[in-house]
């Protein structure tokens, strides 16, 4: 697969300018509804973004992550940051896995949006594109407020990733300063 419409992303270069429709809970409302995301609205507010990729809904990995980023999002929060999570499932499957409950295999209650990507073209643009079976790896992108991609980690599909490890390297790249090996929030940086 190419995208002619954008370039894969780099660190320290404008990250690719994703939109797309995401399914998020709506706690006023005590529903899951649909919302548009996209990078220029975070660029406009200023916010930092998580932009996190996960191989597919309804299956076992993916879950204690999407978990784990909403036992986090307070933090995520304070440090001013949006958290966006996409899969190449549509926005209806998205729904649909947030109507389930927890102990039926669903999402229950997400108040972050899931972004869907049917066409594939986020996650090729990101560089987690698993072009054989159609599905993301596992890709985790800091982009700071001015839209430029200041890191990424990326995963294979089998494992899970560490959202306190997402929140200190969040932290750290908020420093704008040198941070050593093991550094953390509240501690010294070199410069």
């Amino acid at each position: 697969m190419t995208c002619d419409e954008c370039d894969i992303a780099k660190i320290g270069q404008p990250a690719p300018q994703f939109a797309g429709e995401a399914a998020i809970f709506n706690p006023k409302k005590k529903e899951v509804e649909f919302t548009e995301v996209s990078l220029e609205a975070n660029i406009k507010a200023k916010k930092w973004t998580v932009l996190f990729f996960y191989p597919l809904d309804f299956t076992f990995v993916c879950p204690t992550e999407i978990h784990a980023f909403k036992r986090r999002l307070d933090d995520f929060k304070k440090a001013d940051a949006v958290v966006i999570g996409c899969s190449t499932d549509s926005k209806f499957c998205h729904k649909a896995w947030m109507e389930r409950p927890r102990t039926k295999g669903g999402i229950d209650k997400l108040k972050f949006p899931l972004m869907e990507d049917t066409s594939l073209k986020w996650s090729w643009c990101y560089g987690v594109l698993d072009e054989e079976k159609g599905i993301a790896m596992r890709g985790t992108f800091y982009i700071d407020p001015e839209g430029v991609l200041q890191a990424a980690h990326i995963n294979n599909a089998d494992v899970g990733r560490n959202i306190d490890e997402v929140l200190r390297t969040l932290r750290a790249l908020q420093t704008g300063a040198l941070c050593q090996a093991n550094w953390r929030p509240g501690r010294k940086t070199i410069n």
